[in-house]
């Protein structure tokens, strides 16, 4: 099978490896979308993430889809979650898998991930996806999975108002979500004009370049109910604290390129500001399913690239340039 594995920043190769083999409690799958999130491009560009760096070749990648070979489930479209709890430790005990210490997600660590034509993972993983979705599809409802685990955080309560900072692919699958949660207004905060252009696509009321968020929040009285935070960076952070009413929750979501982030304390220390932080999801996937065969969250826009196995690396390249929304490799092609 044809394998990408990363061996350093910028630095991916097109191999062939043995075909993967499903173990005791796996299913082989063979890999039908993967798409590109903002973890995935430090890796790409800094060969590391926060305070972990790139110790051995890892194939990336942990939004992804395919289609069951063999078994039971054998030609069934599945979404595939990238994370495997240990399900013994007291976070996997009391709820929240996401935290535990022992997990293994894919395209980190010693894990191996979906940039190749084939890859078995545990059968638990899997979720089987309706015939109105394709894998695309499918790799999308991993970002929309965390967007979902933000807005859980955020207890969100119908007519509150809500601003959302960063309008990359998980900021606009948020705003969606806000919507449908109950948010009466929605705005948002982003550098790249055709990101906010899509963010109004996607049901947000205002969407402002960062130089205009004081307006912005002028504009909400005394700033809104909950903020989401998904750039990474402390100049987000700073933009989302000033966009918080008193009392209000700022959930940080974005995933920073350094180990330590700032924040303006002393503002939000004055407002008494509930500061929380965004660990990747819960199994929300069949929530995320759901929400796609209602009709309350459209994946359609969100893919803007599309890339073969072959042109991984181009499609790295483009990602980072954020020149468009989501990028997505198609091992198959």
């Amino acid at each position: 099978m044809r394998v990408a594995r990363l061996h350093a920043a910028r630095d991916l190769r097109l191999s062939v490896e043995p075909d993967a083999v499903a173990g005791d409690g796996e299913s082989l799958i063979r890999v039908g979308a993967v798409g590109i999130c903002g973890s995935d491009l430090h890796w790409w560009t800094e060969g590391s993430v926060g305070e972990t760096a790139l110790a051995d070749p890892v194939v990336p990648g942990h939004e992804m889809a395919g289609h069951v070979v063999g078994g039971p489930w054998d030609g069934q479209l599945v979404a595939i979650d990238p994370a495997i709890p240990c399900g013994r430790c007291p976070r996997c005990l009391e709820g929240d898998p996401n935290l535990c210490p022992e997990v293994r997600f894919a395209g980190h660590g010693g894990t191996d991930g979906p940039l190749r034509e084939l890859m078995a993972w545990p059968t638990s993983r899997l979720h089987p996806l309706p015939s109105s979705m394709d894998p695309v599809d499918g790799a999308v409802l991993e970002p929309l999975g965390v967007a979902l685990h933000a807005v859980d955080l955020a207890h969100v309560r119908l007519g509150m108002t809500a601003a959302v900072v960063g309008l990359g692919p998980i900021g606009l699958l948020a705003v969606q979500l806000l919507r449908a949660a109950g948010a009466v207004r929605v705005v948002g905060v982003e550098p790249l004009p055709h990101r906010r252009e899509a963010a109004l696509a996607a049901g947000a009321d205002d969407a402002v370049p960062p130089q205009d968020a004081e307006a912005l929040g002028a504009s909400l009285g005394d700033g809104a109910d909950v903020v989401l935070e998904i750039a990474g960076n402390d100049d987000a952070i700073a933009t989302a604290v000033a966009l918080a009413r008193p009392g209000a929750r700022v959930l940080l979501a974005g995933i920073p390129s350094t180990p330590d982030s700032a924040y303006p304390a002393a503002v939000a220390r004055r407002k008494g500001l509930s500061l929380l932080l965004v660990r990747r999801m819960k199994d929300v996937y069949p929530r995320t399913i759901a929400l796609v065969q209602s009709g309350l969250v459209d994946l359609g826009d969100v893919v803007t690239h599309r890339f073969g196995l072959s042109e991984a690396a181009t499609g790295f390249d483009r990602a980072a340039e954020r020149a468009g929304l989501k990028t997505v490799i198609l091992p198959q092609s």
